[in-house]
């Protein structure tokens, strides 16, 4: 699966973002075109800086990445997303391969 994935870190409120997020967000994120799943995650730091959550957003093949960041749909959930309190966000992409 190629991913976009999304991490959150330090909320100004922590359950306030995750009401927003639940409530507003997650309608946005389902709205992205070519979308296959999605998961959320609060991790468990082991080390280093852990972020608050974790969005993985799961596409067929890295062209439907690729259409789904040119989307109006993602520009959207970004946009909300900027609206988040939080101390930083980091953004990328990440596709398999062989090690």
């Amino acid at each position: 699966m190629n991913r976009i994935v999304v991490e959150y870190f330090g909320p100004a409120d922590p359950d306030a973002f995750d009401a927003r997020y639940r409530d507003e967000h997650v309608a946005l994120v389902r709205a992205i075109p070519g979308l296959v799943d999605f998961h959320l995650s609060h991790p468990r730091g082991l080390s280093g800086v852990t972020p608050y959550l974790v969005a993985e957003m799961s596409f067929a093949d890295e062209e439907a990445v690729a259409t789904a960041l040119q989307s109006a749909e993602l520009a959207e959930a970004g946009k909300h997303a900027a609206g988040f309190e939080v101390a930083s966000t980091a953004l990328y992409t990440s596709s398999p391969r062989q090690p």
